[in-house]
């Protein structure tokens, strides 16, 4: 086995290219690729209203409006509950600041690292730093918010000309390879368009499912607001293990600063992890894996690598993209044995037996065993 320095100095500049293009040009990237997963989903949709007899820019032009206004009625139906929890924020300050000035007056009794601490000064710190800090909180939110308009507006505007140009684009891609591999480029276009929209249906799907048995048993246990922590827990799902996390801990922290008995947090707690391990174990595998074909390890990869890149928004994207990377090295000799590791069935078991016999056939004339 000969090993070519050349081709892995090409390979790794390649690679660091890449991930400096993606870093640099995140502004742009980051819609245009929050664009072709939406655009996915909505392709059936566009092509039902084309069926009716609408041209392509009104069909286009009507599915986005029916995805905003979904958005916008749950968010409307969540408003009054919002307006709520925002007048309990200084009441739950309060409760923070007395809270850890106690937890720092105890840790000092025992330790004694600062000499004639008083719990009332303490606090009166506590507050005073909230309201300096709150002038760049705000600067912060608001530039904040303005960035992610802007992303909104440009995520509509590449999703709506995605749509209406997809066949052109479509054409453009086939004629990129010759006459003998213009249908199998056409077919792994496709496979990849399944794969978005089969990935995005099976998580909208999941978070139905998790936001109404979130808000159901957060219901039984008496929290006030029991569908808007509910369905914020189930849509923080999206970014996988660390999304699941931080949507069991907001309504944990909330039942502890509202509640006097102990036994409501708890109740928060177990609630969660037994929705969670039902959630790993069952649900997401059939609702979301199956569409994914990518193994835990890529996973995993893929989460860190996101969030490296492009933070959140990497988060979410990166997974969906490792398992279109598979459709796609999948039809390339050379870049199979990618497939192989991104994919699930990394561990070689399949059920049918023909396929098995077919793989050990292609391994023996890899490894010449014949």
């Amino acid at each position: 086995m000969k090993l070519s320095f050349q081709k892995l100095f090409f390979i790794l500049a390649f690679m660091f290219g890449l991930i400096a293009v993606m870093v640099f040009a995140k502004s742009i990237l980051i819609p245009l690729s929050m664009a072709l997963l939406i655009s996915f989903i909505l392709l059936p949709v566009v092509k039902k209203l084309e069926s009716w007899g609408l041209n392509k820019l009104l069909a286009a032009f009507l599915s986005l409006l029916i995805s905003f206004l979904i958005i916008i009625g749950g968010i409307t139906l969540f408003s009054a509950e919002i307006v709520s929890l925002s007048d309990q924020l200084n009441d739950f300050t309060g409760k923070i600041m007395n809270t850890l000035s106690d937890a720092i007056v105890f840790i000092n009794g025992n330790i004694n690292f600062i000499e004639d601490l008083n719990r009332e000064e303490l606090v009166e710190q506590g507050k005073e730093w909230v309201k300096a800090s709150s002038g760049s909180l705000i600067q912060n939110t608001f530039s904040s918010t303005a960035s992610f308009f802007t992303g909104l507006v440009t995520t509509i505007i590449f999703t709506f000309l995605l749509l209406i140009y997809r066949e052109g684009l479509t054409k453009a891609f086939v004629a990129f390879g010759d006459n003998q591999n213009k249908l199998t480029i056409f077919r792994m276009l496709k496979n990849i368009q399944s794969v978005g929209k089969k990935y995005l249906s099976g998580m909208f799907l999941l978070i139905i499912i998790l936001g109404f048995a979130n808000s159901i048993g957060l219901w039984i246990i008496g929290i006030d607001s029991p569908f808007l922590f509910g369905f914020l827990a189930a849509i923080l799902s999206i970014v996988p293990f660390i999304g699941t996390t931080i949507g069991a801990t907001i309504p944990v922290l909330y039942a502890f600063m509202s509640s006097d008995s102990l036994w409501v947090p708890v109740a928060v707690m177990i609630l969660f992890w037994v929705i969670q391990t039902i959630e790993s174990n069952f649900l997401n595998p059939k609702i979301v894996g199956s569409s994914l074909n990518v193994n835990a390890l890529v996973a995993i990869l893929s989460l860190l690598i996101g969030a490296s890149v492009w933070g959140v928004a990497g988060m979410v994207l990166f997974l969906p993209f490792a398992a279109m990377l598979k459709v796609i090295c999948e039809e390339f000799d050379q870049l199979k044995p990618i497939a192989m590791l991104i994919g699930n069935d990394i561990s070689g078991d399949d059920n049918e037996k023909h396929k098995t016999s077919k793989w050990t056939e292609k391994m023996k004339g890899w490894l010449k065993l014949k």
